[in-house]
């Protein structure tokens, strides 16, 4: 059967389309985490990306949709890695504390960072708010799960969804604390006795 042109075509431009929007999403954050809000326009981004305003606002016709959806992919991209990185670290001693670390990694880099410009815009642009809520809610379950996952540990078993979640709230408390100073080598430390605190809890009969 021939393909008619059209359907030649179409594929082509269809990751076109898909390269020029990843593009778009991972220079809106770089230019979050380097700039931060304000500096960072449609303008500034597409230009970061090589393409257009007219091609950026076709695939995001608002300011507040690019920067939601460039921290879901980012958030989506680094928690995919943190999977795969764990798949292929041994089991047994020091398994926990690495991938505590990797998680500790994704709350200290740029990605945390533009995500945290994004919420203090937020607390005073009500449309920004709305999209950051939903958005906020969506990739703590994603962290969540993928965290659960990689630990392969059962939510359904007492307690461990609240010690999975403070260790969340910890990693997030660290890229705080990085923020101004470079923390990493008191970070090292907390992330070791963290990581013998889950161990221990996950261990115990009621968790």
């Amino acid at each position: 059967m021939r393909l008619r042109v059209s359907e030649v075509l179409k594929a082509p431009q269809q990751d076109r389309s898909r390269a020029t929007r990843q593009r778009l999403l991972e220079a809106s954050v770089e230019s979050l985490a380097e700039v931060g809000y304000a500096a960072t326009t449609v303008s500034v981004v597409a230009a970061r990306a090589g393409v257009s305003r007219g091609a950026a606002q076709h695939h995001f016709p608002t300011r507040a949709d690019l920067f939601a959806a460039a921290v879901e992919y980012m958030t989506e991209v680094r928690l995919a890695e943190i999977r795969a990185q764990a798949a292929a670290l041994p089991s047994g001693a020091g398994r926990t504390e690495a991938i505590v670390g990797m998680l500790a990694d994704v709350y200290t880099g740029p990605l945390f960072r533009a995500a945290l410009h994004l919420w203090v815009a937020a607390s005073t642009e009500e449309a920004l708010r709305q999209q950051i809520v939903r958005l906020e809610s969506h990739v703590g379950r994603q962290a969540h799960r993928a965290l659960l996952e990689v630990l392969d540990i059962s939510e359904r078993t007492p307690g461990v969804r609240e010690t999975v979640q403070g260790v969340l709230d910890m990693a997030r408390g660290l890229g705080l604390a990085d923020l101004l100073t470079d923390d990493s080598a008191r970070r090292r430390g907390i992330v070791r006795q963290w990581s013998r605190i889950l161990d221990q809890a996950l261990r115990e009969p009621g968790v």
